[in-house]
């Protein structure tokens, strides 16, 4: 499995730890767009960077944080073919895979502590998509992508 993962300054010590939680496993591969420093970056930009592998097929999955993981998931989301779910435990890491077929996970640098952060990666990579009933309401939510509202 390929996985990018990004952060903006306030989650790049977070990022530091979840890639070192992703080297545990012998099939993952990560790619690294950044940011690298503690100088401010703006996330939707880093959101983007993450999204497009994933849309791309570069990756399978993406990984993207911030300092609450709220922004960046937000932007994240405006990008056809994303669902990100920010998630602070495991029991939803658990679900967006499950119910959701969430290809980005969402994280926050000053909320989510080093440990809880590694199990939530742990059950979000080894997690499958259950398809069934879930797959018509993730089709519906791809749906949404195309309606336009005035």
């Amino acid at each position: 499995m390929k996985i990018t993962i990004g952060s903006d300054h306030g989650a790049v010590e977070l990022k530091e730890e979840v890639k070192m939680v992703l080297h545990e496993f012998e099939d993952v591969r990560v790619t690294d767009v950044g940011t690298f420093g503690t100088e401010s970056v703006d996330y939707p930009d880093i959101a983007e960077k993450v999204c497009a592998d994933v849309i791309s097929g570069k990756a399978d999955r993406g990984i993207v944080l911030c300092g609450t993981g709220i922004g960046i998931s937000i932007a994240a989301n405006k990008i056809d073919g994303i669902r990100a779910a920010l998630c602070g435990d495991v029991y939803s890491a658990i679900m967006s895979r499950k119910h959701n077929d969430a290809n980005v996970l969402a994280m926050g640098g000053r909320v989510t502590g080093i440990g809880p952060a590694g199990e939530i990666v742990r059950a979000w990579v080894c997690t499958e998509f259950e398809g069934g009933r879930h797959a018509r309401r993730v089709d519906k939510i791809m749906a949404l992508e195309q309606q336009k509202y005035s």
